[in-house]
This record gives structure tokens, C-alpha cells and sequence, in this order.
């Protein structure tokens, strides 16, 4: 098996970060921070979504949020990821990991956009922190950081007025568009 890099780079931005770094990443964020969650989460459902969330990457490939290119065909190619990697596990298994993925994925319940808001905010600091070293200049514009980012909002809105302050800087300083 190969390593799926991500678009994002570590904080440090020595290298892209791998799924397997992301995934862990958001499931620390989201055991620590639940206490400041803006409505009850169940920590330990959206810790297994966190960390179970990109495993159909393995197959699908990474898809780099503001690439509209590879949005468009991303669903089709990570249904069909699914299909194969959950069908590996025994049945039971297949069957509670792919609900958690779905469940996910469509973000509805607290539990899953709470593991959601984690999964928007750690690339954000991956992103902000090393000087917007994962956007790419003149590619990525503000609004599409703030659509993608909204169920952080929703969730830590104190967090999210800091996001706002970093893309003022991040527009400033050239990392986005406006």
C-alpha cells in the first residue's frame, strides 16, 4: 500500500501531511476540544469518524478541496473506493465503518459535524500557520475558504472569528484571493 499524501502541509512545512497523520490529527483535536463544542457531541462517535473518515482514500486517492476538478468526479470515485475497501472487512465491521463514513459525510447529526468542524479546522491551521503554504497562489480565493469552513461557525464560533482575522492576513499577505 502507498502512503496518500495530502495536499496540506504539515505546520511545520517540512512536507505534506499523509492521511494517516490528518486523521489522527483531527481525532486528538476532537477528544480535546469537545468541551467547547457549541451543542452535546458524543466524543467517542466522532473520534472513530475522524479517524475512520479518509480510509477510502487509500483507494480513491486524496481529493484537494479547492480543486473543482477533482470535486466533480470525487463522489463517484470514493463510492466506488468504499465499495471495495469496507467489502474487506468482516461483515459486521464493513457494515458500522461504512455507516460512520456515510453519517460523515453528510454531516447532519451533532456527532458528525462536530467531527466535520475538526476536519475543516486542522487544515485551515495547516494552512495558515506555515505562511498559506497549501494554498496555492492564485488559485484558492477567500470565499472558497469560508463556504468550506462554515460548519466551523456553526460549531466553535470563536474559533471561526479567528479564521476570519487569518484570511484577512492571508488575502494581505498574497496566500488567497480575494
Amino acid at each position: 500500500m502507498t502512503e496518500i499524501h495530502r495536499h496540506t502541509f504539515l505546520i511545520s512545512g517540512s512536507r505534506r501531511e499523509n492521511d494517516a497523520e490528518h486523521s489522527w490529527h483531527i481525532a486528538v483535536m476532537a477528544m480535546l476540544s469537545a468541551e467547547y463544542a457549541a451543542e452535546p457531541v458524543d466524543v467517542g462517535r466522532a473520534v472513530q469518524m475522524c479517524l475512520i473518515h479518509d480510509l477510502i482514500e487509500i483507494r480513491a486517492g486524496d481529493t484537494f478541496a479547492y480543486d473543482p476538478e477533482g470535486i466533480r468526479a470525487q463522489a463517484e470515485r470514493e463510492k466506488k473506493a468504499a465499495d471495495l475497501v469496507f467489502a474487506q472487512l468482516p461483515e459486521d465491521q464493513g457494515k458500522m465503518t461504512r455507516r460512520l463514513w456515510e453519517e460523515f459525510d453528510a454531516m447532519q447529526t451533532a456527532d458528525a459535524k462536530y467531527a466535520a468542524c475538526m476536519d475543516r479546522l486542522q487544515p485551515f491551521l495547516n494552512s495558515i500557520l506555515p505562511h498559506g503554504s497549501s494554498w496555492e497562489p492564485g488559485k484558492v480565493h477567500r470565499k472558497d475558504v469560508e463556504r468550506r469552513n462554515r460548519i466551523i461557525q456553526e460549531l466553535r464560533p470563536e474559533v471561526y472569528d479567528w479564521n476570519m482575522k487569518n484570511l484577512d492576513r492571508a488575502v494581505e499577505a498574497g496566500w488567497l484571493e480575494p
